[in-house]
């Protein structure tokens, strides 16, 4: 196990020293057209993670800070669209650089600050680098089409920005989320209001600071720090908002949809997922065991895509499921800086009581614990919201546990017969996020792939996921693609052009001057 006393920083001080580093002071507030603006409303605590103290503060935004950013936004974005595509793509190019070079202080503020272990956050600068690279690439290519149209005009489409979206990102991975979002839409011309969790908010400050630093306009990228039901519901009703994003629960995803439809405004949905892993008796056991670990609990399974539901065939179920539990207790876990850890704390409080109670309801419903179900032994004194990683056997379909998103590292294992039986579990949630299966045949391979519904979908692997390739969900887990190029047609709006090319062009309606 990690050792529970190693690396243990005074988070306040550290975060202090990380933020006036990264952005030249140490206080929590928006950042709104390039400085820092201090909300008016309930002061907010951030708490670390790992010890369960405070450590930092700062007032909810209000009305205030969101119409300055609002206003921010529109005039950067005039200016940001009237650089030629190339100039745009240089200065994300620039951003990425600045990403990489900021990377060791920016990880470790990703690590204190949400509780990710550094083994995770100390490569993600570098992937986050990459986003920006990639939609660098694509500023000079948003190109539209010519239309051969039955008439003697010339019809030609243009795609152009939205203009401000509106975009707000969850806890969990919020460096990921943050430049997830905000890289395609400023490479399609448009300019970002984005409001991470106000229980990590730190991250994606520093993102807009540096994106100003490689000479995007002030008010290119505003960050409002502040909750979603004050800050966020401000950004989404605000006039200058053309879109709205959110990565988050389906509840706060139908809420948000609710309220763009309300102002005739569309959104993308990137919501939770209830994922199935599968495994066929002819897979590589090994490899699966590995890769079903992978899958929950990586990010301490607080994943959109984590594969919580382990749907194993009845002929090798007791098998893998005894070796699965071995291998899983053995999973170091530990305070997040320790290089040895694999698996950190749960973010928050309310979302470990959540955890805990769903599987205190699971047993109460049938299901037993394998392995795990309760905080590491060596962590009860630390004060942090650590969670071991938990197995439960003897899970049907129709639990709770099995339905729900838990959000947490814990597995559901369900046994199943026959393709048939896999396919229908695999469907058998309102969700369609991602999937896997495992299995030495092809055929079967790409059967599965065909008729499991879900957005992302892993043959003998499980959570690759890259900028390049869309991402997005089937039913509850959303709408909209995220990444790749699909992302790029969601952030613009089409425009046809008609020209009139003939010399005497046919009168349809009225008279020519005498």
């Amino acid at each position: 196990m990690a050792n529970d006393m190693k690396h243990a920083p005074n988070s306040a001080a550290e975060i202090a020293r990380l933020l006036t580093e990264l952005l030249g002071h140490p206080e929590v507030a928006s950042h709104v057209a390039g400085d820092a603006m201090a909300g008016d409303g309930e002061l907010l605590e951030l708490t670390d993670p790992a010890t369960g103290r405070v450590m930092a503060e700062f007032r909810d935004a209000g009305a205030e800070v969101v119409n300055a950013a609002a206003d921010a936004a529109q005039e950067a974005q005039r200016i940001w669209a009237a650089k030629t595509a190339s100039e745009r793509g240089r200065i994300m190019f620039e951003i990425a650089r600045q990403i990489r070079a900021h990377a060791e202080p920016l990880s470790r503020l990703e690590s204190v600050s949400a509780g990710r272990p550094i083994r995770d956050t100390g490569g993600e600068p570098a992937r986050m680098a990459e986003m920006f690279e990639y939609y660098a690439g694509w500023c000079d290519k948003i190109t539209g089409d010519v239309i051969p149209v039955p008439s003697s005009h010339l019809n030609y489409t243009r795609h152009e920005p939205i203009g401000v979206v509106a975009q707000i990102t969850p806890w969990n991975a919020p460096l990921f989320t943050c430049c997830w979002q905000v890289a395609p839409a400023i490479a399609a011309g448009n300019a970002v209001m984005l409001k991470p969790s106000e229980l990590t908010p730190l991250s994606s400050l520093v993102v807009a600071a540096l994106c100003e630093r490689a000479g995007a306009p002030k008010g290119l990228v505003n960050v409002i720090a502040g909750r979603g039901a004050s800050a966020g519901q401000k950004m989404i009703d605000h006039p200058a908002t053309g879109l709205v994003v959110f990565v988050g629960s389906a509840q706060g995803g139908a809420a948000v949809a609710a309220a763009a439809a309300r102002r005739m405004i569309p959104s993308i949905l990137e919501l939770g997922g209830k994922s199935a892993n599968i495994v066929f008796e002819d897979a590589d056991l090994d490899r699966a065991i590995v890769g079903a670990q992978a899958a929950i609990f990586a990010a301490c399974g607080q994943s959109c895509v984590a594969g919580s539901r382990l749907l194993v065939q009845r002929s090798i179920h007791d098998q893998l499921l005894e070796k699965l539990a071995e291998a899983s207790a053995r999973i170091p876990v530990g305070l997040p800086l320790d290089t040895a850890t694999q698996i950190g704390p749960v973010n928050n409080a309310r979302q470990w009581d959540k955890i805990n109670d769903m599987v205190h309801q699971a047993q109460a419903a049938g299901a037993r614990i394998v392995t795990g179900g309760a905080c590491p032994e060596h962590l009860r004194d630390s004060g942090g919201y650590f969670y071991a990683p938990t197995i439960l056997g003897g899970v049907s379909q129709d639990m709770v546990i099995a339905q729900e998103e838990v959000f947490g590292p814990v597995l559901s294992v369900i046994p199943f017969e026959d393709e048939e039986e896999a396919v229908a579990l695999a469907n058998a949630t309102p969700f369609g996020l991602a999937g896997a299966v495992w299995t030495r045949d092809v055929g079967r391979a790409h059967r599965m792939a065909d008729r499991v519904r879900a957005g992302t979908f892993w043959i003998n692997s499980y959570k690759t996921i890259n900028v390049m390739s869309p991402f997005g969900g089937f039913g509850q887990s959303g709408y909209g693609r995220s990444s790749g190029r699909e992302a790029l047609a969601a952030y613009t709006t089409t425009k046809s052009v008609w020209v009139e090319t003939a010399a005497e062009p046919v009168i349809a309606f009225g008279y020519a001057p005498g």
